[in-house]
């Protein structure tokens, strides 16, 4: 007998606590056992220096809220079924009066696009849950097994996001990691037709609200409010940086290799070549705060690696735009940070617009800018989502770890790309983080040798790209000009 689609709402069942059950049979490559949360989900320390909100609290599961005790789905003979958090099936006991002795479940997980058994086992009752959390095209197979009788399929589903409700937790409060994460949030509603509800900071909702039509924006605060918010899906999955993830149950590549905005696309199972930015929504956005041209820039970090190292390197760069004839503004939350003695400061030159502002004024001068120039931070990524082009100087993440700008700086000829390398672990309590080389005279020269000569040139090659004018001022000495060496050949 093949059931018809399972029907929400779930009903209260007595089941064993938690997911585990007592397996026998054959497993390949995915085992139905109980997997702990990863607890160093995390945010990603390159977006989050705007310091618009502290990372959410979460509840059960850490950061993420847990699914519902009980599967959501129902299927014939008491079987329930969903894809909260990785596929699971929970089929009632056999052990009671009425069930003939020797009675068995048969439930087997699979791939339908690769064809993969991942698990197949047979129980008296009890819960399976895939070790897999992030998106798989699941089969679910559940057979009754009695003594003398051909098997009764009671059960078979192939995942399918199309038209159903799917809930996406990103569980940080930080800009970039949002910003960064989003727009595969976006194309999984796209690509599937699922009915995608995301959770973001109460901060964030904002800037995001009303400019992605086909998602159903949450704040934090009130998914946590809400009883039983997680039994409304049919489907969820969790976006984060999993450090410690080494058999890829949150993931399906290490976000190291990968980067940031596309760990989230390889956890939907989205297309990840995609950079396009999420949608903001920017209150006034049609009048630029200030009449005169303007460069936007931001310094600050939350960890001494991520800064802009090289001591005369904003002098160098503002003493040139300056000279092109641009107000540089400076819009980081503080304008000072640091710890112990070292404290970082607002450039001398800029214009100081720093402050407890909203992000959608933020967002604002950064529309309006002729250019942005900032760190591997998420007021670079708020640049990117507003559409202005980013001159990121970066040392201590690889180019491949943000979206594409032809405006990225590093030196390759030093020590970079830590942050990608799998063999370090980020300490977000380190301000002084350096794996490498910390305690030597090598400590940051990722970025401490990145010259305003070689920050310079970029800008240079972006004002003539997008023909704005200063191109030809204050060109500091050994600064190559990319335009004069074409018109000389």
């Amino acid at each position: 007998m093949m059931p018809n689609d399972p029907v929400l709402p779930p009903v209260a069942l007595d089941v064993p606590e938690g997911l585990a059950v007592s397996v026998e049979g054959k497993t390949s490559g995915m085992n139905a056992v109980p997997v702990p949360d990863t607890a160093d989900v995390t945010d990603s320390g390159t977006g989050g220096d705007d310091g618009s909100a502290p990372p959410a609290s979460g509840s059960i599961e850490g950061p993420y809220l847990a699914p519902p005790r009980v599967p959501v789905l129902e299927g014939a003979r008491g079987v329930r079924f969903d894809f909260n958090d990785g596929a699971r099936v929970m089929v009632p006991s056999l052990e009671r009066d009425g069930v003939p002795s020797g009675s068995q479940w048969h439930v087997r997980l699979s791939d339908h696009v690769t064809g993969n058994v991942l698990f197949d086992a047979r129980l008296k009752g009890g819960t399976v849950a895939s070790t897999k959390k992030f998106f798989v095209p699941f089969r679910v197979d559940v057979w009754l097994e009695q003594p003398g009788e051909t098997p009764e399929q009671v059960l078979h589903h192939d995942l399918v996001l199309s038209g159903r409700p799917v809930l996406v937790q990103l569980p940080v409060g930080t800009l970039g990691d949002t910003l960064a994460w989003l727009p595969a949030v976006r194309r999984l509603a796209q690509e599937s037709g699922a009915q995608v509800t995301c959770s973001v900071s109460e901060a964030i909702l904002p800037l995001v609200m009303g400019a992605n039509p086909e998602l159903t924006l949450v704040g934090h605060d009130r998914i946590k409010a809400e009883p039983d918010f997680t039994a409304l899906f049919y489907a969820s999955y969790n976006i984060g940086l999993f450090f410690a993830d080494k058999d890829h149950t949150r993931q399906p590549t290490d976000f190291r290799h990968v980067g940031l905005h596309r760990t989230a696309a390889y956890i939907l199972g989205v297309d990840p070549w995609n950079d396009a930015p999420p949608g903001i929504t920017i209150p006034d956005g049609e009048l630029p705060p200030v009449a005169e041209p303007y460069v936007v820039i931001a310094t600050q970090a939350s960890t001494q690696c991520k800064y802009w190292n090289n001591p005369g390197g904003w002098h160098e760069v503002i003493a040139f735009l300056k000279k092109a004839g641009y107000r540089v503004i400076c819009i980081d939350q503080k304008p000072y940070h640091g710890t112990g003695y070292v404290y970082n400061h607002i450039p001398h030159g800029a214009e100081d617009q720093t402050g407890s502002r909203s992000l959608t004024e933020r967002a604002r001068w950064l529309k309006h800018a002729s250019f942005f120039i900032g760190l591997s931070s998420g007021l670079a990524w708020l640049a990117h989502a507003a559409g202005t082009p980013v001159v990121m100087i970066s040392g201590f993440t690889h180019p491949d770890n943000e979206f594409a700008t032809p405006y990225r700086v590093i030196n390759w000829h030093t020590c970079n790309s830590c942050w990608n390398d799998p063999a370090f672990q980020f300490d977000h309590k380190d301000f002084f983080w350096c794996p490498r080389h910390k305690g030597t005279d090598r400590q940051f020269e990722c970025s401490r040798l990145i010259t305003g000569t070689q920050v310079i040139h970029t800008i240079r090659r972006l004002m003539t790209d997008r023909g704005l004018a200063g191109a030809e001022h204050g060109a500091p000495r050994n600064c190559v000009n990319r335009a004069s060496i074409r018109a000389q050949t």
